[in-house]
């Protein structure tokens, strides 16, 4: 079957896009990468920092091929980038892919945070290939470094994509500690300014969010931008599954927060919390099964 569209919103589209005005993008000449299901930084990224993983041992052997490697990551980062900005980004990415040695030895302690912190997990390998709590913290430590060379919109793009694969919404702006783990992590959400200690164990579900907005004085219906509005989460901290830690409060070092718990207050070194009272289960059979 053959179709062509003729009516009338081609020309009121075309008027609209000619009618667009700053803040909206109006630089026709932008030249974003285009956006596919597997995302080819996460591709590269997983083969710089653990090659043995994933089939790419010529690393190994032939420093060549990382150079190689290293610099289809940068071309991917720096088309990335440019449209954002209009200029030369290669500086920055140096200085970014400087950083892969240091961010892949808080990888290798996040996988070791989650084969100790996970009865089920069978090895390192396990973990570097199929937990998604990894996956996640991978990129997002290496969008964290994007974010803060001033790059915060791309960084953006990368952790939304891993967010499609794993189910997990980190912020790139969130600063996270060593050791790090996500277990399960489905529907997990890490806002911008959340700060997180070592040893930190989150399970599925849990919110490190904002209680409240603060609105823009001078414009109406804006919310205020670049404040703090996530919490602070110390050392050696378990949230179980289905818990919201909300607001600009600090949960202190060795704390174990219970499942389904509601934080909005400052929390004590060495506490635990949990919800007190759980609400009576009643079981009734139906008459078919008495029957």
């Amino acid at each position: 079957m053959e179709y062509t569209y003729t009516g009338d919103a081609i020309r009121q589209l075309r008027e609209a896009y000619e009618a667009d005005t700053d803040p909206f993008p109006t630089d026709a000449s932008m030249n974003f990468p285009s956006i596919d299901h597997r995302r080819k930084e996460r591709e590269v990224l997983k083969q710089l920092l653990f090659p043995r993983c994933w089939n790419a041992d010529s690393l190994l052997e032939d420093e060549s091929a990382i150079r190689d490697l290293l610099t289809e990551l940068g071309v991917l980062f720096c088309t990335g980038i440019h449209p954002y900005t209009g200029a030369d980004p290669s500086k920055t990415v140096d200085s970014v892919l400087n950083q892969l040695p240091e961010l892949r030895q808080a990888l290798k302690k996040d996988v070791e945070a989650a084969y100790k912190g996970d009865p089920a997990a069978k090895s390192y390998l396990e973990v570097i290939r199929s937990y998604p709590g990894f996956h996640a913290i991978m990129m997002q430590r290496v969008a964290h470094s994007l974010y803060e060379a001033g790059h915060p919109e791309y960084a953006r793009e990368l952790t939304e994509h891993v967010k499609t694969v794993t189910g997990i919404d980190i912020h790139p702006g969130a600063e996270i500690s060593e050791y790090f783990f996500i277990d399960h992590g489905t529907g997990v959400v890490i806002g911008e300014t959340t700060t997180i200690g070592d040893w930190v164990r989150l399970y599925q579900d849990v919110t490190l969010g904002a209680l409240h907005f603060e609105e823009e004085e001078d414009e109406e219906r804006m919310l205020k931008k670049d404040y703090k509005r996530h919490p602070n989460i110390g050392d050696h901290v378990v949230i179980g599954a289905g818990t919201k830690v909300l607001g600009p409060i600090t949960v202190g070092d060795h704390v174990s927060i219970g499942a389904n718990s509601w934080v909005t207050t400052e929390i004590p070194d060495h506490t635990k919390v949990f919800v007190s009272e759980h609400p009576d289960q009643e079981r009734k059979r139906s008459e078919e099964s008495r029957n």
